[in-house]
């Protein structure tokens, strides 16, 4: 796969100076010349610019992906590095072509031309490659045979989300337990020995992937198991241990020349601050007005289907754990709540019609908006809870009111990655204080982008 990946970058790398050369007579943006060199003159800057640009992708480690790299993050890699090989491609053709016997003029207009077509085309490619790479490993083809060590819930938990994603491109073999075997198998995987056993199972099975998911192990025993492990070109994984899981990015400071490491440190502070909140401005602003019609339209619908009024305020708990009166459309029927609070249950007779349509598509929590533009919530952040749930949390989820470092968001990172509802609030919380201590301009606009991809086509998963 990784051979047809380069071959498709190299066929549509020189599809994109051709469209290019062309675009350059047909659109009007860079008038050119009465007489325009023919194509056949632009051909060893094609090879330049077909050469440099792979080049620049191999170095940029855009042909040895992550499994679970997401579309956003590579389209975004993908146009830094096109861009930059089309500029280096640019440079390098006026040393080389255009001040000596070659004597070609590469002119800024089909230029740009061809940097944009190249970034289109290349992103096109490779959402095809992806497309076929899921295909064929969901149909059991170009798969790598995996070998779990470790049988404790983390294991479990890991064995689990790998079966629940076969385009991941794993087969698991089988498992290996820490000491005697007590049980033969674990949801049906079975277990193939003990640590011991590693060297004779990897060659055995022809293990290509290990993962060890022993989140307690002391040091000197991963090193063990790793050794173990290292045979041919086994890639091997480890389950990071809770200092490394809560440490996020470690930052080293100093203090009178001792060296400390800091392990929870809030991202947001400064101009990131003030960045965040410009783009809260700019987008509720933009969503309320361009929004708008589609806002009446929906009050018209909920007051002529049931009585009552358009929109619902609930108390949610945001930055510092103090109380904000969230705003929603109202999706239920006036008296939902006559008997207390309560989860939203499958089929839920207090749901309206229309309520239906909106919690389906989020569309009841597009009133968020103003509370975003007021500064009591953010586009992306942890999604925040009512006191009565947040007393409950607080009491059994560790580092629970951490979450509250920040304001609560429409969307955040828990909720683009499938938890959503009445999910385990332990993992919510894991994914949202990882927002908080990893937050960045990129990681709020890529999940804005997943959240609107989500909505559209109706999917709830990681990969997107």
């Amino acid at each position: 796969m990784g051979a047809l990946l380069i071959v498709l970058d190299v066929a549509l790398l020189a599809l994109a100076f051709y469209t290019g050369y062309r675009a350059r007579e047909v659109l009007p943006f860079f008038p050119i010349p009465e007489a325009q060199p023919p194509f056949l003159a632009y051909v060893p800057t094609l090879s330049l610019h077909v050469g440099v640009v792979i080049f620049v992708l191999y170095i940029s480690r855009l042909y040895h992906l992550p499994r679970m790299t997401s579309r956003f993050d590579q389209a975004r890699a993908l146009v830094g590095a096109v861009g930059i090989g089309s500029l280096l491609a640019m440079g390098m053709q006026e040393l080389l072509f255009k001040r000596t016997i070659f004597e070609i003029d590469y002119p800024r207009g089909m230029f740009f031309y061809v940097a944009l077509f190249s970034v289109i085309f290349v992103s096109i490619g490779r959402e095809f490659h992806r497309t076929l790479q899921h295909y064929l490993r969901k149909r059991g083809l170009s798969r790598d045979n995996l070998l779990i060590i470790g049988t404790s819930r983390i294991a479990r938990d890991i064995l689990q989300k790998i079966r629940a994603r076969p385009e991941l491109g794993y087969r698991i073999i089988g498992m290996v337990h820490e000491g005697e075997k007590n049980k033969t198998q674990i949801r049906g995987i079975p277990i193939l020995g003990v640590y011991t056993d590693l060297p004779y199972l990897i060659d055995l099975y022809h293990i290509e992937q290990v993962i060890i998911a022993l989140p307690n192990a002391k040091r000197a025993e991963l090193v063990e198991l790793v050794t173990l492990c290292q045979r041919g070109h086994v890639d091997i994984k480890i389950y990071p241990d809770i200092f490394a899981y809560m440490a996020g990015d470690l930052n080293v400071d100093d203090l009178g020349g001792t060296p400390l490491l800091t392990v929870r440190d809030i991202a947001l502070r400064g101009w990131k601050l003030s960045l965040k909140r410009a783009m809260d401005i700019f987008g509720a602003s933009f969503g309320l007005v361009f929004l708008s019609p589609l806002m009446l339209l929906t009050a018209l619908l909920i007051k002529l289907e049931s009585p009552g009024p358009v929109f619902y305020s609930q108390i949610r708990m945001s930055l510092d754990g103090k109380p904000i009166r969230m705003i929603k459309f109202r999706s239920m029927r006036q008296d939902a709540e006559k008997h207390g609070a309560g989860w939203t249950i499958p089929n839920d007779p207090r749901v309206t019609r229309i309520g239906r349509f909106m919690r389906r598509t989020s569309w009841d929590e597009i009133p968020n908006l103003i509370n975003v533009l007021f500064g009591q919530m953010s586009l992306v952040g942890p999604r925040p809870e009512r006191p009565i749930y947040v007393r409950q949390f607080r009491q059994s989820i560790p580092r629970y009111m951490e979450r509250h470092r920040e304001k609560g968001g429409m969307t955040g990172w828990a909720q683009v990655n499938g938890l959503r509802g009445d999910t385990s609030i332990a993992e919510r919380t894991a994914y949202d204080l990882w927002y908080v201590e990893n937050w960045s301009l990129w990681l709020d606009i890529k999940i804005i982008l997943r959240t609107v991809y989500q909505i559209i086509a109706r999917k709830d998963v990681n990969a997107y």
